[in-house]
C-alpha cells in the first residue's frame, strides 16, 4: 500500500511519533541501577576458607573462552611456598577486557568453581593497557579468618580434604560410651526448618561469589 503525504513528512514519521513520549532519564554514575542475582560482570579468583587460592592453573577456562581473552600460567606449589591445595596454582592469570564479551563459558568450564562473574559492570576506561586485568586486580578480598598464601593447608593434609570434606574421626569406646549417656531431647534430629537454615548458610564457600 502506497504511502500518503510528501516524502519528508514521512521521513519524520518515527521523529514526530516519539517526540512526546515520556524520557527516561537515569542520574548515572549518582544514582546506580541494580543489576539482575545472575548478571555476568567483572570476574572472580574465589579462595578457600583458610585463604589459599582455589585456581590450579589447569587453563580449561582459557580454552574454553571463545574470544580469546583469557591467558593463564600454572606454576608448581613447593612445601615452602603454597598457593594452592593442589600440586598447582595459578601463577599468572589475566583477563583482556577489550575481547571478553561476558559469555560465561569460563566459569561453567572451571573444575573448581574457582573463577565466577561478579555484578560490577563499571569497567570503562580510557587506557586499553588497563583493561587487561591481571591476578592481583581478580582475586577475591581476604576475609576474617583467612591468611594470605602462601602458607600451608590448614584445613587438612590433603587436596581431597578440601573438596570433599576430612573423613569422620572413629570414635572411641569411652566415647561412644558417652554418646549413648546423653539424654535423647539432646539428640533430637533438627527440624526441617533447622536443616535448610543450614543449607543456607553453608551453601556458598568464604570467599565465592554466588553465581
Amino acid at each position: 500500500m502506497p504511502s500518503l503525504g510528501p516524502k519528508p513528512l514521512q521521513g519524520f514519521g518515527v521523529t514526530f511519533g516519539n517526540m512526546f513520549k515520556k524520557v527516561t532519564t537515569e542520574s548515572y554514575p549518582e544514582d546506580k541501577k541494580a543489576t539482575k542475582p545472575r548478571y555476568h560482570g567483572r570476574h572472580v579468583l574465589n579462595r578457600h576458607p583458610d585463604g589459599l587460592e582455589k585456581c590450579v592453573g589447569c587453563e580449561l577456562c582459557a580454552w574454553a573462552c571463545p574470544a580469546d581473552a583469557i591467558y593463564v600460567e600454572g606454576g608448581d606449589n613447593t612445601e615452602e611456598a603454597r598457593f594452592s591445595p593442589g600440586e598447582r596454582y595459578g601463577a599468572i592469570y589475566q583477563i583482556n577486557y577489550l575481547r571478553c564479551i561476558f559469555c560465561g563459558l569460563c566459569v561453567e568450564a572451571c573444575p573448581t568453581r574457582s573463577l565466577t562473574m561478579s555484578n560490577d559492570y563499571e569497567l570503562a576506561d580510557d587506557n586499553r593497557q588497563d583493561l587487561i586485568f591481571t591476578k592481583e586486580q581478580l582475586m577475591a578480598p581476604l576475609l576474617p579468618g583467612m591468611e594470605q598464601p602462601p602458607h600451608p593447608m590448614r584445613l587438612g593434609d590433603h587436596e581431597q580434604d578440601y573438596y570433599v570434606g576430612r573423613e569422620p574421626i572413629k570414635q572411641t569406646a569411652g566415647a561412644a560410651a558417652e554418646a549413648h549417656s546423653v539424654p535423647p531431647a539432646a539428640t533430637a534430629p533438627a527440624s526441617g526448618d533447622d536443616i535448610g537454615a543450614d543449607a543456607d548458610e553453608g551453601g556458598t564457600a568464604l570467599g565465592e561469589t554466588r553465581r
